[in-house]
């Protein structure tokens, strides 16, 4: 019999080496170096690998066959983020930071697929199965049909799930726990969480059952395991938020049924999640009378428009001292890029001031369109006069200070005038119907308008 070799195998990027080292030459991580044994590979240059298998049935684009009906899982916002439903025989992976609510949205989802009469299991490598229980009576769900189990073994989930009718969903919490018996190595492992969702995801795709994999993140909020974990799945759904906030986000960055960048709003409650069908009301603040240093933006996540308040404050510094920059949910380089901006083409100094900039709610802004509401909160913070409450202000900045139009105008400025904003700060050349329009198509319009020059 021939001799196992050891392999070292990174338990960040997954690349294989032959003798351990204590930097990962692929990804350059330290100490993430596993030893795992492989099996000794036969190859011969004479085997052919044209002849021996078996003919599949090719099928064109248009044959007539019926398309598998996607789930309702009666949760509005969860059906919003994953295109429509969940679609049957399909693989989804949710990866969050620990305790921001997978396993509570994913009991949720289990319980109200399991009401309307269709099988759901929820299989739990991290908790017992009165934990759960316990979870499900918190959440009003304690009657819900759905079935439970407590075991970490692949071999043996799919071996109970083989002898009876399939479920329509099946969820794993979590992958990282998992352990197939084919493999060596302890659960968490690259190639453990590997073949263990293989396993998984090929039972799915033969029985038609909708899974759905919780994963682990790691401390810079990448998905932990191997990268092809990402690919082997059909959709990517990523649970975001601050603890200290009310507010989740369910988004969509990987799916094969439907579009990305997709969100869905949850409020955290005592009773669990609940949905938020209108998300501009957690992230504005109604005030009485204007403040400096405020902008509204309307962002835009997937097909909806989301109303953000940005907040600006600048603190005056005693000369000699290096001022601060800090900003929370926004690119610290891009402020820096709009500060330079600010100076080098308006004649706006930041240079005395220590420069604080906030996007509420914890809400996170990477939509270049932002940059006009940024520029209208700092200039505001800095001479003191408040932005008009009743205005949205929306267009990206150019380092020549031109204002650039944004993507989906219309349908942001058709969301801020449903909301009841009655004038809008946007680049030139756009049009609108149903809400007043300021246009800039430079920068120092902005100012001026801002500062009242």
């Amino acid at each position: 019999m021939a001799k196992l070799k050891a392999r070292y195998v990174c338990q960040a990027c997954g690349s294989v080496h032959s003798r351990w080292q204590g930097q990962c030459p692929d990804c350059a991580e330290w100490n993430t170096l596993s030893q795992e044994s492989a099996a000794p590979t036969v190859f011969s240059q004479k085997h052919d690998l044209s002849t021996g298998g078996r003919a599949v049935e090719l099928v064109g684009l248009d044959a007539e066959v019926a398309l598998p009906v996607r789930i309702s899982t009666g949760i509005a916002e969860f059906d919003r983020a994953v295109g429509g439903g969940i679609v049957p025989g399909s693989a989804m992976l949710l990866a969050g930071d620990p305790g921001i609510g997978k396993s509570t949205l994913l009991l949720q989802v289990a319980a109200s697929v399991a009401k309307a009469g269709k099988g759901a299991v929820y299989v739990s490598g991290e908790e017992a199965v009165d934990q759960v229980r316990l979870r499900a009576l918190r959440l009003g769900l304690g009657a819900a049909p759905v079935k439970l189990a407590s075991v970490t073994s692949v071999r043996d989930i799919l071996t109970t799930l083989q002898g009876e009718s399939p479920p329509a969903l099946l969820v794993i919490d979590s992958v990282q726990t998992m352990h197939s018996d084919l493999i060596e190595g302890a659960p968490g492992t690259v190639s453990q969480v590997r073949a263990s969702a293989q396993e998984l995801i090929r039972f799915a795709k033969e029985r038609g059952t909708a899974l759905i994999l919780v994963g682990h993140v790691t401390k810079d909020g990448s998905i932990a395991g191997p990268r092809v974990l990402e690919h082997m799945v059909d959709a990517v759904l990523g649970f975001e938020g601050e603890r200290s906030h009310q507010y989740r986000i369910l988004r969509a960055v990987k799916n094969r049924f439907g579009g990305t960048d997709e969100i869905g709003v949850f409020a955290m409650e005592g009773a669990g999640l609940a949905e938020v069908p209108n998300p501009s009301a957690l992230f504005l603040t109604r005030r009485d009378d204007p403040v400096s240093g405020t902008a509204i933006f309307p962002a835009l996540e997937g097909t909806r428009p989301v109303l953000v308040e940005i907040q600006a404050l600048t603190v005056r510094l005693a000369s000699g001292a290096t001022p601060r920059r800090s900003a929370v949910g926004w690119d610290s380089s891009r402020l820096a890029m709009l500060l330079a901006v600010l100076e080098a083409r308006c004649g706006v100094s930041f240079a005395t001031a220590e420069v604080y900039l906030n996007v509420a709610g914890g809400y996170k802004l990477q939509d270049p369109a932002a940059d006009l509401a940024v520029a209208a909160a700092l200039v505001s913070a800095l001479s003191e006069r408040p932005v008009p409450a009743e205005a949205v202000v929306m267009g990206e900045v150019a380092l020549s200070g031109e204002v650039r139009q944004a993507a989906h105008t219309q349908l942001r400025l058709k969301e801020a005038a449903k909301l009841g904003f009655e004038e809008a700060w946007v680049p030139g050349g756009v049009e609108a119907k149903g809400i007043k329009v300021a246009r800039f198509s430079q920068l120092r319009g902005l100012v001026e308008k801002v500062t009242g020059r």
